[in-house]
């Protein structure tokens, strides 16, 4: 845990894990643990490309995993108003 890159994916994936376990624990889940694959080794790839001197790859691979959470896991349709 030496980079930013090590705790900025780790942020990312611990927020995949909630996320996971409260949709699971829903009557009635409807996400699939597959569902969160691609962001899951989207955290994996950046931490790598970062920690291998490549910034500009792993904030565009930080910024796709971000836009795939807010676009296909949709964590905003559990928020009541």
């Amino acid at each position: 845990m030496d980079t930013v890159y090590d705790w900025l994916t780790l942020a990312i994936f611990a927020g995949l894990i909630v996320l996971f376990l409260q949709r699971s624990s829903a009557d009635e889940p409807k996400d699939k643990i597959y569902h969160y694959a691609p962001a899951a080794v989207g955290c994996a790839l950046a931490n790598y490309l970062g920690n291998s001197g490549q910034d500009l790859l792993a904030m565009l691979v930080i910024g796709g995993i971000a836009a795939y959470v807010w676009y296909v896991l949709k964590p905003h349709e559990n928020l009541e108003a």
